[in-house]
């Protein structure tokens, strides 16, 4: 099951997606610490976090372990999303309230989505 992230793992999360390659709990402390006083050992404990629940991999280097995320934020967004769609009871219903929402743009991306990815039924 997906979950949704707090604020801690969204902001590791956000680092690791927009680094697009493996760093260390010391290279996302780094980063972090421009905006907020926060120790390594909470750093190391999210990214286990993180880890268990299937969103970073790692490696062992050392003493240490090197993490990466397991899928871009593009894909996990999308899981999240079709989860969300799967557990709310009325999926057409939770369809037409997501369109209703959408603004100009974002309507636009999902017709150019829907060019690119046709639904099962267009596919050949």
């Amino acid at each position: 099951m997906v979950r949704g992230l707090g604020g801690l793992e969204t902001a590791i999360m956000d680092r690791m997606w927009a680094i697009r390659q493996p760093a260390s709990v010391r290279d996302v402390l780094e980063h972090l610490q421009k905006d907020r006083v926060i120790a390594y050992t909470t750093v190391m404990t999210v990214m286990d976090k993180l880890h268990t629940k299937g969103l970073l991999k790692r490696q062992p280097v050392g003493r240490a372990y090197i993490y990466e995320a397991v899928s871009s934020k593009e894909a996990y967004t999308a899981e999240v999303m079709r989860e969300s769609l799967a557990n709310s009871g009325n999926r057409a219903a939770t369809l037409v309230h997501f369109l209703e929402r959408l603004s100009a743009e974002e309507a636009s991306a999902l017709e150019a989505a829907l060019q690119v990815y046709p639904p099962r039924e267009r596919r050949s």
